[in-house]
């Protein structure tokens, strides 16, 4: 019994001892086998709410779309669409400021506005002003970006001289334009008694020379703004095309017309909008400079009607049909340029 005992205990234990030989090769997987264990990542493991769909995490890219929208939404309901509301109901009252309560009229205000006597020659007064205004301000500010996209001495000092009346104040600018067209002393009749012009016109007694000096004020304002944008766009503008036209023998007005034009289209789009739009709203330069007149409506616009109307006459229900006519028609220019472009594209 002992002597089985002890055979089958060597036994276990040669065969416990027992190891088989590691060769070179088994050493070599044996090293591999380290190397990838140590090399290999820990398995991320992503918390319960980050493997869940966008729309359960609060602050997720939802929530943060929220809070940077809704807030804008608000302020634009409170600030635009509100008042633009209200501005469309008034024009169906006869509310005159000086009444607590505005009575419902129907659409006589717009009825009165189609019949009035000086309604269509003060839009005729916004039509000539807009039409001149955009051209005279795009043209001119395109000229300026031509002439000073290239390298010239003191070129930035005069695209700051060119921009800076765009910053001004339009009451401060109608100030000094008054001077300068003062029938007495002022810079341009100096100018045109210096070059033996005699007959110099009365840019405070006729109507249409009211009106061109209004304009002229307005483009000398608006004009750096223009140029500006302009300028930036001409950085942006393929300078292989040109030089390919120039290869091929084309002229300068070509070369402008079918190569470099081409390019600025999204750009003069642009600003045919902006400019239209904030010439139509000139206020501070015509109340400073000629209060509407001469001969009562020689320089009023349909923007300073609704002035006059609301807060000279008290009417302010009138006051607000013509805003919501220039709304109107405001809107359909609008989108019949945006239409065009598009077609364009």
């Amino acid at each position: 019994m002992t002597r089985v005992s002890e055979t089958t205990l060597a036994d276990r234990s040669s065969r416990t001892s027992f190891k088989r030989p590691a060769t070179g090769l088994h050493r070599v997987f044996a090293r591999e086998r380290q190397a990838a264990n140590v090399r290999r990542p820990p398995e991320r493991v992503l918390p319960q709410n980050r493997q869940r769909g966008l729309w359960r995490r609060p602050w997720g890219d939802y929530g943060l779309f929220l809070v940077l929208v809704v807030p804008n939404l608000v302020l634009l309901g409170l600030f635009v669409y509100r008042p633009l509301v209200d501005n469309i109901r008034l024009s169906f009252t006869d509310w005159n400021l000086a009444e607590p309560f505005a009575h419902f009229i129907g659409v006589r205000n717009y009825r009165e506005w189609w019949t009035r006597a000086d309604t269509w020659q003060i839009v005729g007064n916004t039509v000539i002003f807009t039409v001149f205004a955009v051209g005279g301000s795009m043209a001119l500010g395109l000229a300026l970006a031509l002439l000073l996209d290239r390298k010239l001495f003191g070129r930035n000092v005069v695209r700051s001289v060119i921009f800076a009346p765009f910053v001004i104040s339009g009451a401060a600018v109608g100030v000094a334009f008054q001077f300068i067209f003062d029938p007495g002393f002022g810079l341009v009749q100096d100018l045109l008694h210096r070059i033996g012009i005699t007959n110099v016109p009365d840019f405070y007694q006729d109507p249409h020379w009211a009106l061109f000096m209004v304009t002229v004020t307005y483009i000398w304002k608006n004009l750096g703004y223009t140029f500006v944008i302009y300028l930036a766009a001409l950085q942006g503008v393929q300078r292989e095309l040109l030089e390919a036209a120039a290869i091929d023998g084309a002229g300068r007005w070509t070369t402008f017309t079918r190569v470099l034009l081409p390019q600025l289209r999204p750009t003069t789009f642009f600003l045919s909008i902006t400019v239209m739009l904030n010439s139509l709203q000139v206020f501070d330069i015509i109340n400073v400079m000629t209060r509407g007149g001469p001969l009562g409506t020689g320089t009023t616009t349909m923007v300073y009607q609704v002035y006059q109307e609301s807060f000279r006459n008290f009417r302010a229900g009138y006051g607000a049909t013509v805003a919501t006519i220039m709304f109107v028609v405001l809107l359909i220019i609008t989108l019949i340029q945006v239409r065009v472009m598009d077609r364009d594209e």
